[in-house]
């Protein structure tokens, strides 16, 4: 087997001046669901932002029309976070948000908690093709006091046990002298569902502003032990720009707070990891260069997380967000953003054939 890329989203391309932010996962029936923010006007995070969709039934070899699984009339749908049920069932969790209103304006607490972003849920049971209307589970997962609020980016996972996890961050207030130092008040926790998405709660909390480890976006694995894995984006001055922790029950808790993962030198940018179960291997995707957005690689761990080396760089080129799904028992896919010139103009997907990775 060889590799192969495919583009299913060209940034100026089908009503979009940007895509950005791609989620990716495979259903029951084998179809490959690319996700991203389609931004209307510009790449900039705020604005007139949907969420749109392309479809594979050749295992991402090919990609039928654009649609829009998600909107927000003219505002910000987006952070999209899949995933595939037990029961076949796609749950998108996902944020709104004003599009008028910037990061800052939320970190600052210039805006209402009516203009902040929230959390809405929607299903589709026809394999992506429909989708159901979207619910609002704020209040359930979002604590009043926090401002800035995103899922993932990239898929959810549902754990062997049934549990619905997705991972997301938030900031706290910052107080006193550092009302100009917002970022160190970045902050982790997951979403937990246990009735698959019809009820929601939180789950572990992060909320360490010393400075050293900022959580911010996050992704997460089931261990074949039952663990849960979660590694995030560290914007920090601790090494590496990476730190992870381990759940032992199901996301609820932390076994420990979340500790630098030197092992995983890359720029500060969010990340996917996935966890292959034949063979058993964690593999984790984002870009290598420690100075800059660039070099999209895949490495993996044979010991949960605590070890990585790297199994498949795709080129040297900038490169940034990035998701990753398990297509077929031959193949991994790596939905990710990339360009000749910056790491935003197309959003290609790369098969991976497993043997490449072992």
């Amino acid at each position: 087997m060889t590799v192969e890329t495919s583009v299913p989203f060209w940034s100026g391309q089908e009503g979009y001046a940007s895509y950005r932010i791609p989620a990716v996962v495979v259903t029951h029936a084998g179809t490959v669901l690319a996700f991203c923010e389609g931004r209307v006007d510009s790449a900039s995070d705020h604005g007139n932002i949907d969420i749109v969709l392309k479809r594979s039934t050749d295992g991402g070899h090919t990609w039928g029309p654009l649609t829009v699984a998600a909107t927000n009339g003219g505002n910000i749908a987006g952070n999209p976070a899949p995933v595939v049920l037990d029961t076949g069932r796609i749950l998108l969790v996902y944020v709104r948000a004003s599009g008028a209103v910037t990061e800052k304006d939320i970190l600052l607490g210039n805006v209402s908690a009516a203009d902040g972003r929230r959390v809405w849920v929607r299903h589709s049971d026809d394999d992506g093709l429909t989708w159901s209307s979207s619910v609002e589970i704020t209040a359930q997962v979002k604590n009043p006091e926090w401002r800035w609020y995103a899922t993932t980016p990239g898929h959810a996972i549902q754990l062997s046990t049934g549990r619905v996890v997705v991972a997301a961050n938030h900031t706290i207030p910052p107080t006193g002298s550092d009302l100009g130092n917002e970022a160190r008040y970045n902050s982790g926790h997951c979403l937990l569902s246990d009735d698959r998405g019809e009820t929601w709660r939180i789950g572990y909390l992060d909320e360490n502003t010393n400075g050293y480890i900022n959580v911010n976006e996050t992704t997460a694995a089931e261990l074949p032990d039952g663990r849960v894995y979660f590694n995030t984006r560290n914007d920090s001055s601790s090494p590496g720009n990476r730190a992870d922790a381990h759940s032992a029950d199901g996301g609820q808790t932390l076994v420990k707070p979340f500790r630098p993962q030197a092992g995983l030198s890359a720029p500060i940018c969010q990340a996917s990891v996935l966890q292959l179960r034949d063979p058993d291997l964690l593999l984790f995707s984002g870009p290598a260069d420690a100075a800059a957005r660039a070099l999209m690689t895949i490495r993996a761990s044979t010991d949960g997380g605590i070890t990585w080396r790297p199994v498949h760089t795709v080129n040297g080129l900038p490169a940034a967000y990035s998701d990753l799904v398990r297509v077929d028992a031959h193949t991994v896919g790596l939905l990710f953003e990339t360009g000749d010139f910056g790491p935003y103009e197309r959003i290609p997907f790369r098969r991976v054939p497993v043997t490449h990775l072992t």
